[in-house]
Order: C-alpha cells, then sequence, then structure tokens
C-alpha cells in the first residue's frame, strides 16, 4: 500500500512537471526519437563537427584564446550522445543504451587522436594557463556538471523556443571537447617530450571529462524519469521505429546472440541503475574532494597573507606614515611576509624623509603583535629605510657683495641641456601595458637632437599615442624639431618540461632558454621570472634543483649573473618550470641613459 501511495504521488509530480515545461506524449515521442537517431554512426556531419571542433579546442588551447576554445564548445555535438545515455538508463533501454556507449567512445577516440596528432605536428609544446586550468578539476567542477546536465535535459524536452537559448550556455558551461583535447595534448607530450609529464595532464583532463560525463548522464536520468518520457505510448512508437532503423536492427541482433540477452533488453531495475551511476559519482568525487582541498588551502593562505599586508600596513599608517604635526613622514613601498624556524618575518621597505630609531621599531613590532595575537618573540622585523633629500639645511648668510655672474661654459651649458633632457623622460608616462625600459638622447652636427626610446610591451603603441608621446617630449624640451623613435621589446614567456624526480634539461627545450638568455642579455634593464613546481608525488625537493640548472645554463652561455634571476615556487601538478622576461626595477633615485654621440663630438653620460 505504502509503495503505491509513492508511486501515485510520483505521477502526479510527473505530470505537473511535464504541463509546466508544455511537454505533451506527443513531445516525449519526438524527444525519443531525436535523442535515438542522434547517435548514429552512418551521419557524416556528426563526425566532420566531432573532427573540426577537436582541432579548434587544441588549437585554442595552444593559443591560450578563451574565444577559440568557446568556439569549440559550441559546435562540439558530444552532448547528444551523452543524454542519449541518460535517457538509456532513465527508460532502461539496452539497444539505446549501446549505441550510445559506442558512439562516444569513437568520438572520444576521434577527438584524442586528432589532437594528438595536431600536437606532435606543432613545433612548440607550451603548458598555457587554459591547458593548466582543466588537469586539476575539483567538486566544483562536479557542481556545475550536475547543474548543466540538468538544464541541458529540460531544455531538449521544452519547446524548440527555450532549446535555442539554452543549450549554447549548456555547452559552454560544462566544456565537454576542451578537457579531451587535453587529454590528446597530454599524450601527444608524453610521446613527444616527456613521459611524466604528459601523463599527468592526460589524467587531469580525462578527469575533468568523466566528471562532466557522469553527472550529466545522472541529471539527465533523473529528469527524464520526473518527466516519465518512457510512457507506454512512447515505447510503442520506439519500438514501431525501431523495427525499421538499420542501425538499432543490427545493434539488437548483436545483443540477442549474447547469453542471458532476454535481461541485458531492459538494463536492470531502476534502483540498481540508480545506485551503479551514484556509486560512480561517488567514486569520481573523492580524487576532485582531494583538489578542492588543494583549492581551499591556497585560498585561505592568500586570504591570510592580504590581512596580515592590511593590519601592518594599517598600523603603520596611523602611528608611524607622519610627523606629529600631520606631515607626511614616510610610505610603504614594499610589504612583504614569511614563515622562518616558527617566526613570522615581516620585511618593509620604506621610503622616508627622517630615519626610524631602534625604539620606534620596537614599537611597531609590538603593536603588530598585539593586532596578530602572536607573542613578540614570534615576530621579526626587517624594516629597510631608503631616505629621501630634505630642504632642512638652507644657507643662514648671503653674502652682501653681489658678483656679476660669469657667462655659463660648454660643459654647463651641455649639463643643463641634458638634465633638461631627463627631467622631460624621467616624467614620461606610456600608456599600459607599456613600460619604459631606457631611453637615449644622441646630438651630432647632421641632426641636431634624436630620442630613442625603448619599451616593454606584449604590443606595439598605438600610431596616434606615439605622436602624442611625441609632441609631449617635443613641447617639454621646447624643441619642435626634435627626432622621437621607439622600439618595442616584447616579454619572452614559456614553460620547461622535465621528467618525474628528473632536474635534466631536455635538448628540445633548450630553444626557449636561449631565446630568453638573448633577449635578456640585449637588454640590461630585464631580468628572468623562474616559477619552479614539483608534482605531489616527486620526493624531495626537485624544484629548487630544476631552477638551479636553468641557472647554471644562463650562467654558462648568456653570461647572465646571479642578479638577473628571480626566483619562485608555484603549485602545480606536473613538474615544470614557467618562465617569462620582466622588467627590473630601478634602484632609488636611478634613471635611464641619457646620451650624446661620442663618435661626433659628444660626450657620454
Amino acid at each position: 500500500m505504502q509503495r503505491l501511495k509513492i508511486l501515485a504521488q510520483f505521477s502526479r509530480l510527473s505530470r505537473w512537471f511535464a504541463q509546466n515545461l508544455g511537454v505533451s506524449n506527443l513531445r516525449k515521442e519526438q524527444v525519443y526519437l531525436d535523442i535515438a537517431q542522434s547517435v548514429t554512426l552512418t551521419d557524416a556531419s556528426y563526425w566532420i563537427q566531432v573532427l573540426f571542433s577537436a582541432g579548434i579546442a587544441t588549437l585554442g588551447l595552444v593559443l591560450n584564446s578563451p574565444a577559440v576554445i568557446i568556439g569549440a564548445m559550441l559546435i562540439s555535438p558530444l552532448m547528444g550522445s551523452i543524454l542519449a545515455n541518460g535517457l538509456a538508463l532513465a527508460a532502461g533501454d539496452a539497444i539505446l543504451a549501446l549505441r550510445a556507449l559506442v558512439n562516444l567512445i569513437l568520438s572520444c577516440t576521434l577527438a584524442i587522436s586528432f589532437a594528438v596528432v595536431l600536437v606532435l605536428i606543432l613545433p612548440f609544446k607550451e603548458m598555457t594557463s587554459e591547458i593548466l586550468a582543466r588537469t586539476q578539476p575539483n567538486l566544483l567542477d562536479l557542481v556545475i556538471a550536475l547543474f548543466s546536465g540538468a538544464v541541458g535535459a529540460v531544455a531538449i524536452c521544452k519547446e524548440a523556443k527555450g532549446v535555442v537559448t539554452s543549450i549554447p550556455g549548456v555547452s559552454i558551461a560544462v566544456a565537454l571537447m576542451p578537457p579531451l583535447c587535453v587529454v590528446g595534448y597530454g599524450i601527444g607530450m608524453a610521446v613527444s617530450l616527456s613521459p611524466g609529464s604528459g601523463l599527468a595532464v592526460a589524467r587531469g583532463g580525462g578527469l575533468l571529462f568523466f566528471t562532466n560525463l557522469v553527472a550529466i548522464t545522472f541529471m539527465a536520468m533523473l529528469v527524464f524519469l520526473v518527466l516519465h518520457i518512457d510512457s507506454f505510448p512512447v515505447r510503442e512508437r520506439v519500438r514501431l521505429w525501431r523495427e525499421s532503423n538499420g542501425e538499432s536492427i543490427w545493434m539488437q541482433s548483436l545483443v540477442e546472440r549474447i547469453p542471458a540477452s532476454e535481461r541485458l533488453k531492459r538494463i536492470g531495475s531502476l534502483p540498481s541503475r540508480l545506485l551503479l551511476i551514484l556509486m560512480t559519482i561517488l567514486l569520481t568525487s573523492i580524487p576532485l574532494y582531494q583538489s578542492y582541498n588543494q583549492l581551499s588551502d591556497e585560498i585561505s593562505r592568500k586570504q591570510q597573507e592580504n590581512e596580515l599586508r592590511n593590519n601592518a600596513t594599517e598600523i603603520w599608517q596611523k602611528n608611524f606614515g607622519n610627523f606629529p604635526d600631520g606631515k607626511v613622514r614616510s610610505y610603504i613601498s614594499q610589504l612583504s611576509f614569511r614563515e622562518q624556524k616558527r617566526k613570522l618575518v615581516a620585511q618593509l621597505q620604506v621610503v622616508t624623509s627622517k630615519v626610524y630609531t631602534e625604539a620606534e621599531r620596537e614599537q611597531y613590532k609590538q603593536l603588530l603583535s598585539a593586532k596578530l595575537g602572536r607573542p613578540l618573540e614570534s615576530i621579526a622585523l626587517n624594516l629597510i629605510q631608503i631616505p629621501i633629500a630634505s630642504n632642512e639645511l638652507l644657507p643662514t648668510k648671503v653674502s652682501e657683495t653681489i658678483k656679476p655672474e660669469p657667462p655659463p661654459t660648454v660643459a654647463e651649458l651641455q649639463s643643463s641641456f641634458l638634465t633638461a633632457v631627463e627631467s622631460a623622460l624621467d616624467s614620461l608616462i606610456l600608456p599600459l601595458p607599456a613600460q619604459l625600459m631606457s631611453y637615449q638622447a644622441i646630438t651630432s652636427p647632421l641632426t641636431p637632437l634624436r630620442i630613442q626610446i625603448a619599451y616593454f610591451s606584449p604590443r606595439d603603441l598605438d600610431p596616434d599615442g606615439q605622436a602624442l608621446l611625441v609632441e609631449d617630449i617635443r613641447s617639454q624640451l621646447n624643441y619642435p624639431t626634435a627626432q622621437v623613435n621607439f622600439n618595442r621589446i616584447a616579454p619572452v614567456a614559456g614553460t620547461v618540461t622535465f621528467a618525474l624526480n628528473q632536474a635534466q634539461i631536455a635538448a628540445n627545450q633548450v630553444q626557449l632558454l636561449d631565446r630568453l638568455g638573448k633577449t635578456v642579455q640585449q637588454n640590461p634593464t630585464l631580468q628572468i621570472e623562474i616559477r619552479s613546481s614539483q608534482a605531489p608525488s616527486e620526493v624531495g625537493s626537485p624544484a629548487q634543483k630544476r631552477s638551479q640548472a636553468i641557472r647554471n645554463y644562463l650562467q654558462t652561455k648568456w653570461q647572465l649573473g646571479p642578479d638577473r634571476y628571480i626566483t619562485k615556487t608555484a603549485t602545480a601538478t606536473q613538474p615544470i618550470v614557467q618562465l617569462k622576461t620582466v622588467l627590473k626595477k630601478p634602484p632609488q633615485n636611478s634613471s635611464p641613459s641619457v646620451q650624446q654621440d661620442a663618435v661626433e663630438g659628444g660626450v657620454t653620460r
């Protein structure tokens, strides 16, 4: 009796849900047949879509282009096969389940194989952020896939008006094709570059795709169950269609050859099917939960760092930043924290007009200790003070005898000219992301003044922006005929991959290091930022050895000393080192060079 009541309530819920979505019996038949027909193996357009979407997604991942990747998501047809699996589990349709499974396996194999071929053909194999983002799925990806599967199933069942707006969004949200291409990228890396790193990338992409697959199948199954899409009239209509469909007849003949084929015609009982897919989701959640914990720890660490910085900055500005009369005394130019030997080491670099005493340092430590709730002995302070020029010392006496000033010498005129050029160019502000590197002011008899400006930027300055900068320089110098030329230095970045527990640089990685070394050698204002990481399974500290191996190579071949590197550590699942050129911070009170052409009678500063 209790079971009959539950079935009656479920039936009422199903009718209410179907009525509110506008899903009639005729619409159920159409949805069932559309999904069954979508998993055909003979539709050439389907396989063309799989092939092209895999190619677009792979190139988008390599180029680190989100727009290209989204385009691949929109044309990928994999959603149909996954929804067919959900429908087969909801209806207990073994024939549809086998057809959908074969279609999905062949589609995944084709997409991965094509991605591998493209990766092997490409002359470079760098780990972009779009690839790395798909190698560490977590529980949030599972939740997104669950929501997307439900919306996708509802959108399929509704009338066409809702499908148009919903299906593209579902395709983008679950991103079925890019993870498959990440698997292909990882296999391509494993074959041609580094087996350990490549297989780690392939595992991450495969886990993300499997997460999406299971979650969408589960939610689609629930939606189709609630809609009771396999009602008796629908089953009869599907049976008549299947008797005339060649692929269904062929698949049914294969099933009938299997022993106990009668049991396979309907895929077990409904509780068994639900239990099977729930167990799969739970098993998938184990590695996802571990990744989620890592993400949570990373976010928590960053929040703690931000809180420390905010507290330290607030204490300094409130108690030490100003003189008693309210005038500004100092400001913090750099602030960092690190844990060392169970102590919190705070390093402050301040620009000040009056040097702080030891008592003031101790007072700051006490205030910081009280604010953070930590013992005073557990906090260490490293205060770096950069004094600035003061105007307090003024002449107290002025000579009563005013002597006529002699006319300026050539050297004084030359110095005055160079000072004016320095003043004009030091205040030059380039539009972002461009950064000023250096400049030269060259004079000669043929060209009275020629200014060459080198800037660091991933793209060229806009012509209109260059014209405005030229006019501004000429105006400040009051030199309307001055020639101003701009020379862009492009940043160089890339990733060096290593085998597990190894620090040896592979021969095919040397080209990237040579590009970096040559660029930094030719530009003294550049440095190389080295971010080294290691896989969780590695033993010891191979990340430090990899950084040292890269520095040794650059030192030997390109003569780059220790001051040309910034070494950092990063979190990743693969043994990689990320490299990029960055602009060196100039020393205090320094400025780029201003020169005159020594060949033609000038001097050099």
